[in-house]
């Protein structure tokens, strides 16, 4: 069982290239086929995971996520191109490159 390390919306660029571990409800998903981003809830606010059909399995698991699930996910911490930066966000300048996935309760 992956254990949070960090409340997702208080993750900032100065925590890139740390590996986190978030827990919290799936508040929207988009499937970009080679990219599933997820933007994970938690009571801090929100943050982005996205996971890579580079690892197959993974990928799979995270294309079966839908809102409100809840889930762990644990990844390295990354900045997002300054095309994709989202100003509107506390954590826009940095997403979750993720490597696991837990789903801990499905909705």
């Amino acid at each position: 069982m992956l254990k949070r390390t960090h409340n997702g919306g208080e993750i900032r660029s100065s925590n890139v290239g740390s590996t986190v571990i978030v827990n919290g409800w799936v508040h929207r998903r988009r499937d970009h086929g080679g990219l599933i981003f997820i933007d994970l809830r938690d009571r801090s606010g929100l943050v982005q995971a996205v996971f890579s059909s580079k690892d197959v399995e993974l990928h799979l698991s995270a294309s079966q996520l839908r809102a409100e699930y809840v889930v762990a996910i644990e990844g390295k911490v990354v900045k997002r191109s300054p095309e994709t930066v989202n100003k509107e966000l506390p954590t826009g300048e940095i997403e979750i490159a993720a490597e696991k996935l837990e789903i801990l309760n499905a909705s």
